[in-house]
């Protein structure tokens, strides 16, 4: 089986979507892509690296416009081979994000006068622990990759740019007491009271909303797991509550985790950060992004944490843009509208092309 860039970007979709390639797994469907590019887009210099392919020409241009998306899929579920029903196509990485592999594939082939520079990343492992992540690698021992202008990765936006996005971070804070029978409860110190404070606090926290370049960032204080327990006849001596943090991007990963503190200040728990990702500022006020804004015609904050945050680390702007409802990835039922496809590939050719 081979791969036709200049086909459909619609047809390009589904025969990616029909090479199973979930984590760890992507050999195959890697291997077509890098051959696929070797013979169909000569005007690319073409560098492979384990399951990550890397493409750019070197016209140059004034400026550098990065496409990047992962090639990786969840686990399926009954859902490959690829189904087209009327405008809707079916299947594993329908959303996340085989259609916006498919687009940029397809302009690499078929975008004629380039107004920019172009590389193209495509990677492995997005879909899992951060420490396999195939960009992650390439920003470690080939960063010269990842210079440009404006990097656009193609997660699933429904066609709508979604600039920047959220940071992260979990804390664990853990109460210790006095185990005992609950028959004789005050013979004991009850470890999950003493989280008692943490939940009320939780309760009454009034998240921020900030503007960024146009996108409002709407940050979220939340529990998201508690521990804790020994038997239904035992006062427990351990407890604890995982915290998340999800902060807008002109706070650092070191100013928000502050924050969490200030928002548990005075009580004596013990604390534990478990996890920490920095958010990606939208840049959209650097000129070639806001013309981006300006060729799709809409943008919103994105929120939750993408690999943008990688490349807005080195200071280049960058941007989520894809067919596919996000809220539809990793689910049995993924689809994706098929005119979407078309749309982004439109607005992307629109925008690169002279």
């Amino acid at each position: 089986m081979s791969l036709d860039l200049r086909a459909d970007p619609i047809d390009l979709t589904a025969a990616l979507v029909d090479v199973p390639s979930e984590s760890h797994h992507e050999k195959r469907l890697t291997d077509m892509v890098e051959i696929a590019l070797r013979e169909q887009a000569p005007a690319f210099e073409i560098e492979r690296t384990g399951n990550v392919v890397l493409a750019r020409t070197n016209r140059g241009m004034a400026q550098r416009v990065i496409l990047a998306g992962h090639l990786d899929t969840v686990p399926i579920a009954d859902n490959v081979p690829s189904r087209r029903e009327g405008g809707i196509l079916h299947g594993c990485g329908t959303v996340d994000m085989k259609s916006g592999d498919a687009v940029f594939l397809h302009l690499a082939a078929t975008l004629e006068n380039p107004r920019f520079d172009l590389t193209l990343i495509f990677y492995d492992c997005e879909e899992i622990a951060a420490e396999h992540n195939g960009l992650a690698r390439i920003e470690r021992d080939m960063p010269e990759w990842l210079e440009a202008d404006v990097a656009i990765l193609g997660e699933p936006t429904a066609g709508v740019i979604e600039a920047g996005c959220q940071g992260t971070l979990r804390v664990n804070l853990a109460a210790t007491g006095t185990r005992s029978h609950t028959a004789r409860a005050w013979m004991g110190e009850n470890a999950i009271h003493r989280l008692a404070p943490v939940l009320e606090r939780l309760a009454a926290y009034e998240p921020r909303s900030v503007d960024i370049d146009g996108c409002v960032y709407r940050e979220g204080l939340s529990a998201v797991r508690i521990d804790g327990g020994v038997a239904g006849n035992v006062v427990p001596d351990a407890a604890s509550v995982d915290v998340n943090f999800r902060f807008a991007p002109d706070r650092s990963g070191e100013q928000a985790l502050d924050h969490v503190r200030e928002v548990f200040d005075g009580i004596d728990l013990e604390w534990t950060l478990t996890d920490m990702s920095p958010g990606a500022l939208p840049g959209l006020s650097n000129p070639a992004a806001a013309e981006l804004v300006r060729a799709a015609g809409s943008v919103r904050a994105k929120y939750g944490w993408t690999d943008v945050s990688r490349f807005a680390a080195r200071g280049v702007p960058a941007v989520n843009l894809g067919p596919g409802d996000p809220n539809l990835a990793h689910r049995r039922d993924e689809h994706v509208p098929v005119h979407q496809i078309t749309d982004v590939c439109e607005t992307l050719r629109a925008y690169l092309s002279s």
